[in-house]
């Protein structure tokens, strides 16, 4: 009977040291698998902090390029707008030097040698000094552009007699003489047909003066260079 009860004793006692053992395993499990999950999760928060000041650093280096890129497009804008004024300057310039063709109202003045004169004289022949005076009349009342025979006028044109012909911008020009002049068109003709140089030259020397306005003349531009020996611009 002792030893009955003994064995029952041991059995269940057996029994409950299984059943802690069972416990204490699965809770010692538990505390593995906390402390495992919780090291991973370290792992990744670490991880994670990782790749946000990275992406922070390129987010950083990208706006910094935005702005960069914004400073350079604005000074872009700048040497633009400053590039087109040149230009337009240029071409202003180019204009006043005679340096372009151009075109406009004005008037078209033809001048032909006294050809029914009998006696041949020097005054029925239109001659260098009459092209400078009459060029220098429409330059003082407000021709814009002027050429003769095709040749443009411009500040260093000279108009000067060789021999029996007439050289302007050293080229020979003959009769009849064909100046355009582009300005305004009703102030020039009034010039030129009452009291100006060519009405001289047609009343008291014979000239033939023949005067049109015309709403669209083309001048071409000076062919020839430019030069300055002595000029220097002042820094």
């Amino acid at each position: 009977m002792k030893k009955k009860q003994i064995a029952i004793t041991l059995g269940i006692m057996c029994l409950l040291l299984t059943f802690g053992i069972g416990i204490q395993l699965k809770t010692t499990k538990n505390l593995v698998s906390t402390a495992g999950s919780t090291y991973r999760e370290n792992g990744l928060r670490d991880e994670v902090l990782k790749w946000k000041e990275q992406y922070d650093r390129i987010y950083e280096t990208l706006e910094n390029a935005e702005q960069q890129l914004e400073k350079e497009r604005q000074v872009s804008i700048l040497d633009d707008d400053t590039s087109v004024e040149k230009q337009e300057e240029l071409k202003k310039l180019n204009t006043y030097l005679g340096l372009t063709d151009v075109r406009g109202e004005g008037i078209i003045i033809t001048l032909r040698d006294n050809t029914n004169s009998i006696l041949g004289l020097a005054e029925d022949l239109v001659h260098d000094g009459d092209l400078r005076a009459i060029v220098n009349e429409l330059k003082n009342n407000g021709a814009e552009a002027i050429s003769i025979n095709g040749q443009r006028i411009v500040p260093s044109t000279s108009i000067t007699c060789a021999g029996t012909v007439i050289q302007v911008n050293n080229e020979i020009v003959g009769s009849p003489f064909v100046i355009k002049v582009i300005g305004n068109q009703d102030m020039i003709n009034n010039i030129i047909r009452s009291g100006g140089y060519a009405y001289t030259l047609k009343k008291d020397y014979g000239i033939n003066v023949d005067v049109k306005k015309s709403d669209d003349i083309k001048i071409e531009k000076y062919n020839g260079v430019l030069t300055q020996k002595y000029i220097k611009t002042v820094e």
